[in-house]
């Protein structure tokens, strides 16, 4: 394999100090550490990586609204429209169905997570509190590719909880165990100084002094170094990172930390979706592109979601509004494709960071899903679920798959996980226990 005579190492970061905290800011993918193809890395010869993640919303879809036509390519539905500049990344299996129990919300959430039927702590009110019963898929990719990294995997949210007293199944998406959940991340800013290695108690003086004044002799000596495309792609990077500091620190002043800095607050009572999104795919986008992380869920909203999304026109919580909204619910419709809004804008930030001679969303395989089908009927058939990404030429994006015989969800989460490169030779228990993937949407 040609190798570039620039080779330069595939993990690197510049460090320094701020405070007294060691801070460390790591390099994207450059020119200078791949083969003169821009295929596989100088030093060793390997493939950029693949990452496995999964992006999560609550409450469901409309069904006659959501399948889309064709087979490949795919024709856009009215609630993947937003998803249709990017259809080749994007696949969807369509006719699947949860075979672990049928209980409201708790039988999906641990069935499409775990490939089993959920582990029940307990009832309240009319229903049940549960756990899963073993460990997310996200935590089943992280045994294979966590230890890869300096971070095994990382969990951010996005709409905040607004649920009841279920169980963790209700308020947390990746999981060890039972009772056991790893809890999302929702403040941009927290995630931020982790991706940096600097603590909270470093803040005031992050207020003053930017991460990127602390190293900027080593990023001086570096842009030295290498050509004229690598020059420009670190001085995007670092451009981004300056542009997160700055966004996540507007409004504060100068040495006041806020309360809970760096999340967007509501304004007059309203969550900011889209920014906070924008902000939590940015990092996101940052810490694969760096190689922090090969493993990762975003939890857009929860099972059983009562988030109001009064950008559609919603007063009321998406769960309430799917149980009063009468037919065809064109508020709950709406959400929807709000919210494939938002996935859409995840993605497309994936895709604009170059690797290489492609891209890091080429490079994942992600699991994109919700807890039921509808959140009016609380149906387990028809199952939502999108499968993003190339997975590094495992998967070929732009296929609808149609199951003849509503087939097991946890076959599409096996193809996921393979599209990943988790040498996974099942997913599931019992009733959610499977050993083949879809083929069809296998490169």
């Amino acid at each position: 394999m040609a190798k570039s005579p620039r080779a330069f190492p595939r993990r690197k970061f510049l460090r320094g100090v701020i405070g007294g905290a060691a801070v460390s800011v790591a390099l994207p993918s450059l020119e200078c550490m791949f083969d003169v193809n821009g295929t596989a890395y100088a030093e060793d010869g390997a493939p950029p990586p693949t990452r496995f993640g999964v992006w999560f919303w609550g409450n469901g879809v409309r069904p006659e609204q959501w399948t889309p036509g064709g087979s490949s390519p795919w024709t856009p539905s009215a609630e993947l429209m937003p998803l249709a500049g990017l259809s080749e990344y994007v696949s969807v299996p369509s006719g699947f169905e949860i075979k672990t129990a049928t209980h409201p919300h708790h039988s999906g959430m641990s069935g499409i997570m775990t490939g089993a039927r959920y582990h029940q702590n307990g009832t309240t009110r009319d229903t049940i509190v549960s756990t899963f019963a073993y460990p997310s898929v996200d935590m089943v990719a992280a045994d294979a590719l966590g230890g890869e990294t300096p971070l095994r995997s990382l969990e951010v949210g996005i709409t905040r909880f607004r649920g009841t007293d279920e169980g963790t199944s209700f308020q947390h998406l990746s999981h060890n165990g039972p009772n056991n959940p790893n809890a999302s991340e929702y403040s941009p800013s927290n995630l931020f100084n982790r991706l940096f290695g600097m603590p909270v108690d470093a803040q005031i003086d992050r207020a003053r002094r930017s991460v990127l004044d602390v190293v900027s002799a080593q990023i001086t000596a570096l842009q030295g170094r290498v050509s004229v495309a690598d020059r420009a792609r670190l001085d995007q990077h670092f451009t981004s990172v300056r542009q997160l500091e700055m966004r996540l620190a507007a409004g504060a002043s100068a040495c006041t930390v806020p309360a809970d800095p760096g999340t967007f607050p509501d304004v007059d009572g309203r969550e900011q979706i889209e920014q906070q999104n924008q902000a939590m795919s940015d990092l996101v986008a940052l810490a694969l592109a760096c190689d922090l992380t090969r493993v990762f869920s975003v939890l857009y909203s929860t099972a059983g979601s009562g988030v109001i999304v009064w950008q559609v026109g919603a007063t009321n919580s998406l769960h309430q509004t799917c149980h009063d909204q009468p037919l065809p619910q064109p508020t709950v419709h709406a959400a929807t494709v709000f919210t494939m809004e938002r996935l859409a804008d995840f993605l497309r930030t994936l895709r604009d960071t170059t690797e290489g001679a492609s891209n890091v969303l080429a490079n994942c395989s992600i699991l994109c899903t919700s807890e039921l089908s509808d959140g009016w009927r609380h149906s387990n058939n028809e199952f939502p679920i999108l499968i993003a990404g190339q997975g590094g030429g495992r998967l070929r994006g732009n296929v609808h798959y149609r199951s003849p015989s509503a087939e097991n969800t946890s076959k599409a989460v096996l193809t996921a996980l393979r599209g990943a490169g988790v040498p996974a030779a099942s997913f599931g228990y019992a009733e959610g226990h499977v050993t083949d993937s879809i083929g069809t949407l296998e490169a």
